[in-house]
């Protein structure tokens, strides 16, 4: 852990967060932007004290007790777990993995779906904790589907990248997914969790190409890049992402997939059957 990341960390979450967030009276003579120490200590049900010695990095090893009250009265959204994780740098406690007893989540809500139809033709998908599909657009389908990547039940992106072989064909820089694939399974899973844990069973069977990554330290997620995919009626195609947290349902994720440059977007268009410049590069 850097010098005092966790207790600015603290800070800055405790500062953004505005007392009608959390039922608390705004007032008219507030000096402190967001929460006072005295309210978050209340909230979290310890010591303004010993709020005060974790912001100012006087304690830094805070029990898995007090993390899970911190993140709830603070409202931490998936990044902010998955950040919070990583600076600890130990043992994933259980606060920051909620449910972890739950399977999950299988079901995306209908908002999200119609998200995904406005999305029409784009190659767009929503994925849970552990990388199983949940939804996906036909262009998505039209992309993946001749690749493999939903051939399973359900269909799951680790699972595809560390144990089929058609995926190494199908990106060029797989070296580079699969470090991001183990990342986001190790960010979404928990020791106590018998559904991460019996996916991670399977895939370190696999051998040391999984099992090497998944023992890294965790690093933020990505949430944006690009990936080159060579598709077999197109040819290679670059696609930036973009990726973003569907709030409320279990950590899942939509992902969406745009042209990098003209070539890919003249070859989308084909696939999809459109007039040329109809998905448009960025």
């Amino acid at each position: 852990m850097r010098e005092n990341e966790f207790g600015d960390f603290l800070r800055a979450r405790r500062e953004a967060l505005q007392p009608a967030d959390v039922g608390l009276p705004t007032g008219s003579r507030r000096r402190t932007p967001g929460l006072r120490c005295s309210e978050l200590a209340t909230l979290a049900g310890i010591s303004v004290e010993y709020l005060t010695r974790l912001e100012q990095g006087r304690d830094r090893h805070p029990s898995a007790e007090v993390v899970s009250a911190l993140v709830g009265a603070l409202r931490l959204s998936s990044a902010d777990r998955e950040q919070l994780w990583v600076i600890l740098g130990h043992n994933k406690p259980t606060a920051l993995c909620p449910s972890v007893a739950e399977p999950p989540v299988q079901q995306v809500r209908a908002g999200v779906r119609a998200v995904l139809d406005r999305l029409e033709p784009t190659p767009a998908l929503v994925v849970n904790r552990i990388g199983d599909v949940l939804a996906h657009t036909a262009g998505y389908l039209r992309l993946a589907g001749p690749l493999g990547v939903l051939d399973g039940d359900p269909p799951n992106l680790p699972r595809y990248l560390f144990t089929d072989p058609r995926a190494r064909e199908a990106h060029p820089d797989w070296e580079l997914l699969a470090d991001a694939q183990a990342n986001h399974l190790k960010l979404g899973s928990h020791e106590q969790d018998p559904h991460s844990a019996q996916l991670v069973a399977e895939l370190s069977a696999v051998g040391p190409e999984f099992t090497d990554r998944f023992r890294r330290s965790p690093t933020p997620a990505l949430r944006s890049g690009s990936e080159r995919w060579v598709h077999p009626e197109v040819g290679e195609l670059r696609l930036d992402f973009e990726i973003m947290d569907v709030a409320g349902l279990d950590s899942q994720r939509l992902i969406v997939y745009v042209p990098g440059d003209e070539s890919t977007s003249r070859a989308l268009d084909r696939l999809n059957g459109r007039h040329p410049g109809a998905l448009r590069a960025v």
